[in-house]
């Protein structure tokens, strides 16, 4: 029996919370009205993310923006709406049958995604991914590891990037999630220069591109930006600081922000001018 293909308009009916709980994130409260999150977005310690049961909507009031489940998705995964589309018609329930995720109890919420093994990248879907990304496996061999984890009681294969307080930023071609602790990471060598990224294909770009340039320099991936404020101690002990953020609007102003308070910072986004990222450039650039 043929699958009836997903669209957009059909997508938009499907549960957001359900969508989430696939995505490893669950309420941490909720009526039968609406159920808020801590944003997947970004990091934080309140939950700003509702969503309304009656409208199948979210908004995050943290970053002022919301939508229906296609642009959470988009948002969530760093994906187009072609991928959003089939990352969602794989069996998640339409909002006429959507029932409320169960709370996870407070104590339990911060390991929902549990380390099995840390170990080389090795597995095959992992690699396509990072072909997929331009991305060399010999350059994310060098930052990332092959995490096998759990959550809700199954088991998922992702690249992980640790951070330092020895949690795991996680991404494959499905998924980005993380495990607890939270926090930005640092690989450090003794340079003179610093180089600020946003997340984990950010470095892995970085690396591919201008392999010299990460090389000599210390780095800084701050693996959300609410983590700048714990970085910029940081500045003073580097003769320059070098910041490749996104160009949206919260990393435009963090990059402005930044440039006006410390002379030894300048804008490296110039590189990536026209595109979101430096991901997206190298894709780019291999196309």
């Amino acid at each position: 029996m043929k699958t009836k293909r997903m669209n957009c308009e059909r997508a938009r009916s499907i549960c957001i919370v359900s969508t989430l709980a696939k995505l490893g994130h669950f309420p941490s409260r909720k009526s039968e009205k609406e159920a808020w999150f801590l944003s997947p977005l970004r990091s934080e310690t309140q939950a700003s993310l509702k969503v309304s049961s009656r409208l199948n909507r979210w908004y995050d009031f943290g970053i002022g923006k919301g939508g229906n489940v296609v642009d959470l998705v988009c948002l969530i995964l760093k994906c187009p709406v072609t991928e959003a589309l089939a990352y969602l018609s794989d069996g998640l329930p339409l909002i006429s049958s959507c029932q409320p995720e169960p709370t996870i109890p407070k104590q339990n919420r911060r390991s929902k995604n549990k380390v099995l093994e840390v170990r080389p990248i090795l597995n095959p879907s992992l690699e396509n991914y990072l072909q997929s990304r331009c991305i060399p496996i010999e350059v994310a061999r060098t930052f990332c590891r092959e995490i096998r984890y759990e959550c809700n009681r199954k088991q998922y294969y992702a690249l992980g990037l640790q951070n330092n307080l020895g949690g795991w930023e996680l991404r494959n071609s499905y998924c980005k999630t993380s495990t607890a602790p939270k926090s930005y990471s640092q690989i450090e060598g003794g340079w003179s220069e610093l180089i600020v990224l946003e997340g984990m294909f950010d470095l892995l770009s970085l690396a591919t591109i201008s392999p010299e340039e990460a090389q000599t320099s210390d780095l800084v991936i701050l693996n959300s930006l609410s983590f700048l404020p714990q970085v910029l101690p940081l500045f003073k002990e580097y003769r320059s600081v070098t910041l490749y953020l996104d160009h949206d609007t919260l990393g435009r102003e963090a990059t402005e922000n930044l440039m006006s308070n410390f002379s030894n910072c300048r804008d490296g986004s110039d590189f990536y001018k026209g595109y979101k990222d430096l991901n997206k450039k190298l894709i780019q650039m291999n196309n």
